[in-house]
C-alpha cells in the first residue's frame, strides 16, 4: 500500500470505521486472533497479552483465541489465511520465527499473501542450563561445543527460529562449522521448558519472558542474552561480554486477513495502535521484558522485507539452507 493512500485511510476514520462503525462501536465486535504456536510460548504470551489490551482499551467486546503450532507458525498461518480471508476482525501473531520458518520450509502460504498491520515488540534472546547442568557458563558451552559439536544440544523454537540462528552465529563465533550443530526444534515454548528442565536438552534459547519464573524459581540458569548490553533489571552477562561477537534480536507482530481493504487494514492498525497504547500493554511490557517496537503502515511493510533479505543471508552463511 502507498504511504499516502495509508494515511488517508487512517484519516478518514477519525469518525468513522471501516465497517462503517463510529470508532465507539468497536467495542460492540468480537476479534479473533490466531497464534501460531502451542500454549506458553512468545507468540502464545504476546497474543493473549494484546487480546486483553484490546479489550481494555474499548477497541473489542470480545477475543478468542486459537492456538495451532508446528512448523515455525506456517501451520497457523495456512490455517489462517484459509480461514480468515476478507474477514477484517481477524489477526495473527507472526515475528521473524515465521520469517525464518518461511524461508527454511517453503511452505505452501507465505506471510506476503496476509495484510501486515503492525510490528509490537523486540525480545533478545536468552540462553539457559538446568539448575543441575555441569556446565555453569556459556564458555563452557562453546568449549564443548569445540570439543564435540553434536554433544551440545540446543532446545529452542523452530528450525529457522531466532534462537536456531543465534546458535549457528555462536558456533561460527567459536571457530565451528555451523551445519553441525545438533538442534532440537519444539513447537512451542511449554515443550522446550520441558526438555530444559528435564534435561533432555544442553542448553535452551528463547526469550527471558518464556524463562524468567523457571529463572526466579532457581530451576535454571541464565547464562547469555543476545543483546548489545544487559537487560535492565535483570543480570544476565551478554555474549559480546564473553567473548562472542553476536547480538540478534526477536521481534513480534500482527498480520491480518487477506484480502481486506485499505480503509479495513487502517481501521485494524488504529485498534492495534490504541491497545497498545494501554496501561495494560505497558505492564504486559515490564512484566515479559519486551521492548516496545510498535511499527505501522508501508514503513511496516519495508522492515519486513528488509528482515527476509537479512535472514536468509545469515541463513545461508550459517549453512542453514
Amino acid at each position: 500500500m502507498r504511504r499516502d493512500t495509508f494515511l488517508k485511510s487512517l484519516t478518514a476514520l477519525a469518525a468513522v470505521s471501516a465497517t462503517g462503525l463510529p470508532l465507539t462501536a468497536w467495542a460492540q465486535t468480537a476479534l479473533r486472533l490466531m497464534i501460531p504456536a502451542n500454549p506458553g510460548g512468545g507468540w502464545d504470551l504476546t497474543g493473549r497479552a494484546l487480546g486483553q489490551a484490546l479489550q481494555d482499551a474499548g477497541q473489542a467486546r470480545s477475543v478468542t483465541f486459537e492456538n495451532r503450532g508446528g512448523a515455525a507458525g506456517t501451520i497457523g498461518l495456512a490455517q489462517f489465511y484459509n480461514a480468515r480471508r476478507a474477514d477484517p476482525d481477524a489477526l495473527l501473531v507472526m515475528g521473524a520465527v515465521m520469517l525464518g520458518g518461511i524461508i527454511t520450509g517453503r511452505p505452501p502460504v507465505s506471510i506476503t499473501q496476509l495484510t501486515p498491520i503492525a510490528r509490537l515488540t523486540t525480545e533478545f534472546n536468552v540462553f539457559v542450563l538446568p539448575a543441575d547442568s555441569p556446565l555453569r557458563t556459556m564458555r563452557d558451552v562453546v568449549e564443548q561445543l569445540r570439543r564435540d559439536p553434536g554433544s551440545v544440544k540446543w532446545g529452542g523454537g523452530s528450525r529457522g527460529s531466532t534462537e536456531h540462528v543465534a546458535a549457528a552465529l555462536i558456533a561460527r563465533a567459536a571457530g565451528v562449522d555451523a551445519g553441525r550443530i545438533n538442534y532440537v526444534p519444539f513447537r512451542g515454548g511449554g515443550e522446550a521448558v520441558a526438555a530444559i528442565l528435564g534435561g533432555n536438552v544442553t542448553v535452551g534459547g528463547s526469550g527471558l519472558s518464556e524463562f524468567l519464573p523457571h529463572i526466579q524459581a532457581g530451576r535454571m540458569r541464565a547464562i547469555a542474552v543476545t543483546s548489545e548490553q544487559r537487560l535492565p533489571g535483570h543480570n544476565i552477562p551478554t555474549l559480546r561480554e564473553q567473548g562472542i561477537d553476536v547480538v540478534i534480536g526477536n521481534w513480534r507482530g500482527v498480520y491480518g486477513a487477506a484480502g481486506i481493504t485499505p480503509a479495513q487494514r487502517a481501521a485494524l492498525t488504529e485498534r492495534v495502535q490504541r491497545a497498545t497504547e494501554s496501561q495494560t500493554w505497558r505492564t504486559a511490557l515490564q512484566t515479559n521484558g519486551w521492548t516496545p517496537a510498535f511499527l505501522s503502515g508501508p514503513a511496516f511493510d519495508q522492515f519486513v522485507e528488509r528482515d527476509f533479505a537479512r535472514l536468509r543471508a545469515v541463513m545461508a552463511m550459517s549453512g542453514m539452507i
